[in-house]
């Protein structure tokens, strides 16, 4: 993983988006030592959706097994203001 500094990542957005999406490089972008952000290509954020959905999937599964109180829909969107 290649790590730049802000000002360079500016100067070089057009090659860097490029050398992401056709080679499948991750740059991350810091400021100061920091880190601040990664360019990452879209396969790489497909998979982290897809992990996401299935954590929640599981968790939701695992909720809904617990059981417990059901509260209304018009009562939650009371209390929330909505």
């Amino acid at each position: 993983m290649t790590t730049i500094p802000i000002s360079e990542a500016r100067e070089h957005l057009a090659d860097l988006g490029n050398r992401v999406a056709l080679r499948g490089e991750r740059v991350v972008v810091e400021r100061r030592g920091k880190n601040l952000f990664a360019m990452v290509p879209m396969e790489d954020v497909d998979l982290l959706e897809r992990l996401e959905d299935e954590t929640d999937i599981r968790l939701a599964r695992k909720a809904l097994k617990e059981g417990g109180r059901n509260i209304p829909w018009e009562k939650v969107r009371k209390d929330l203001g909505l």
